[in-house]
């Protein structure tokens, strides 16, 4: 099973973690199945950009972006060339290493 390292972030993980997921899973379900509370305010339907993820390692081995999250991902606080909607990531065989972003365009948190 591929293993997912994900960097300190206050809020979410403060002293990083590695979890490891089955591929086909989303990075947003892994990370939520391993009790890392990732904000996700349109319920993992690829409406919003609060599961905002930054691939740092195996970008490549994702399933690619559809039209629709590259969009989105346009209004995405801290967008850069390896950002990811993580509930349109799909986890393939390779490892990964992902940074979440300090905040999101969700000012009224949610507590999923």
């Amino acid at each position: 099973m591929p293993v997912i390292k994900i960097l300190a972030h206050p809020d979410y993980c403060p002293a990083g973690a590695e979890i490891t997921a089955p591929a086909g899973t989303s990075i947003c379900e892994a990370l939520l199945d391993n009790r890392i509370r990732i904000e996700h305010a349109c319920e993992m339907s690829c409406a919003c950009t609060t599961c905002h993820v930054i691939v740092r390692q195996g970008l490549d081995s994702l399933n690619r972006a559809e039209e629709e999250e590259e969009d989105l991902l346009d209004r995405a606080w801290g967008l850069e060339p390896q950002s990811r909607l993580s509930c349109q990531a799909i986890v393939a065989q390779q490892d990964l290493v992902l940074e979440i972003p300090r905040y999101s365009i969700n000012h009224a948190k949610e507590n999923h």
